[in-house]
């Protein structure tokens, strides 16, 4: 039943009616937000034109008030794996609750956790048990405990430009300060340049260090850890007796065209993996800690400790069957396979563009996790152009990119992170290749307007005196 069928069934006085409630007040949505939420993302998006009314949402696509469709090319910061209302996903949904499970009784075991437990698991070889929170920040959380309780020690190493979630734990190893700021002290924690063996083994030295928590893949900025890094990073720290955390919140259920981003080298097999985004099918959220046999077995050590590391909310019997029906469907639709020869379709597609464009530096990525960054030209009139944004905003550029490919092209994507030329595609698993098609047209229209200097520039000198009146 649609929203507007919902609105025009009669209600029983005092029965509660969504589709009502939604017909009556889901105008109100950006007033709601800044009266009672974070009033700072309405004016973000009043600002920079994305306050858009979306009614509707399917797969890769989502329609607004008037019916125009819009490509999504951010699928929730990677939530929206399988797009938006997966049928299998929708349907293992219904089912659940049609089924009136004794669920969260919290004394007793349920079959759907340890089926979801046995099912991921089989994506992942060397790991043995699992614990299921609500969220990747939880599963992040959940790996920092688990490192510092078995090694006995206090440290945990992160890379530069990491971002592993905004939870306290999780926050001591951001490496974005502006996330940071204020918020001391955190846990004692160091951060280490990506790909720097030299530095990681120093902070080893100190013996004080229970793991490194890495990405496989940073999400801001796309930047790929280089070749054998994570191979030699393990054996340093196996050597000094600390652990591996590959986070795979973003980058793991077949992102970047392995079901894990790690699978790119050979003989990497990380103590804890954390997961979650994709796992919940884009309804209910689930986060994930996998880990080796040994770690949980010293964590949950006796009938006393049972309970030392749980959620109120984790393993609930909706998260599980979302997690299952997603599962069942990357293996039947061989989702993995398909976002790598995808992936590769766009970002070689993309890549080439770099000889058209002076203002495109680089295109990179794996998979569908692709990175578009732009650098400073080469004439003399866009360097110009170029050297008035940096000095107002560092990463305006990119917005300026951003903007146009939403209001003009209705296609969804966001920069990578602040302060950086860097735009992040992260769209839904199951783009096709008219999908591709129609990102590559968009893009390739304004970058020529970036180029000749047309309206693009028109709106960068409004960010500009935005960037400069809010310093």
């Amino acid at each position: 039943m649609t929203i507007a069928e919902s609105a025009s069934k009669p209600s029983r006085a005092g029965e509660f009616d969504l589709g009502a409630l939604l017909a009556e007040r889901g105008a109100e949505r950006y007033e709601l937000h800044t009266r009672y939420l974070n009033h700072q993302l309405p004016r973000m998006l009043h600002t920079i034109g994305f306050d858009k009314v979306y009614e509707r949402a399917e797969g890769a696509h989502f329609w607004d008030a008037d019916g125009n469709d819009h490509l999504d090319m951010l699928a929730g910061f990677g939530v929206m794996g399988l797009g938006r209302h997966h049928p299998v996903v929708r349907k293992a949904l219904h089912d659940v609750l049609d089924a009136s499970l004794a669920d969260l009784t919290r004394f007793d075991c349920q079959p759907l956790p340890g089926l979801l437990a046995e099912r991921l698991l089989a994506h992942s070889p060397h790991l043995d048990r699992v614990f299921f929170g609500n969220s990747g920040t939880e599963a992040v959380e959940g790996a920092l405990k688990f490192a510092r309780y078995v090694t006995g020690r206090p440290r945990v190493l992160y890379c530069e430009h990491a971002f592993h979630g905004l939870t306290t734990g999780s926050l001591s190893v951001n490496g974005e300060s502006g996330f940071r700021d204020g918020f001391a002290p955190l846990l004692p924690d160091t951060a280490v340049p990506l790909g720097d063996l030299d530095a990681l083994e120093r902070e080893l030295a100190e013996g004080d260090v229970a793991a490194l928590i890495v990405e496989p893949i940073q999400g801001k900025g796309v930047h790929e850890a280089p070749p054998g890094y994570l191979r030699a990073a393990q054996e340093l720290l196996h050597r000094r007796k600390a652990l591996l955390i590959a986070d795979e919140v973003q980058t793991g259920l077949g992102r970047t065209g392995d079901f894990y981003a790690y699978q790119h080298e050979e003989g990497v097999e990380p103590d804890l993996v954390c997961v979650a985004k994709a796992l919940s099918g884009g309804y209910v959220p689930v986060g994930a800690t996998l880990g080796k046999e040994w770690i949980f077995r010293k964590v949950y050590s006796s009938m006393d400790r049972v309970l030392v590391h749980s959620a109120s909310f984790g393993a609930n019997a909706q998260a599980m069957a979302a997690g299952l029906a997603v599962l069942s469907v990357m293996e039947n639709e061989h989702i993995v396979a398909h976002a790598r020869a995808t992936g590769e379709l766009l970002r070689s597609r993309l890549a080439a563009l770099t000889e058209k464009y002076e203002l495109l530096a680089e295109v990179r990525g794996r998979g569908l996790m692709i990175g578009i960054e732009f650098g400073r030209p080469r004439s003399l009139k866009l360097r110009g152009r170029w050297a008035a944004l940096q000095a107002a905003r560092k990463g305006l550029f990119a917005q300026m990119v951003v903007v146009p490919l939403l209001r003009r092209h209705r296609i969804l994507t966001q920069v990578s992170g602040d302060h950086m030329e860097v735009i992040k595609l992260i769209p839904p698993l199951i783009i096709d290749e008219r999908d591709v098609d129609r990102f590559v047209g968009a893009f390739t229209a304004v970058m020529d307007d970036a180029h000749d200097g047309g309206l693009v520039w028109e709106f960068g000198r409004t960010l500009m005196k935005q960037a400069v009146a809010g310093r």
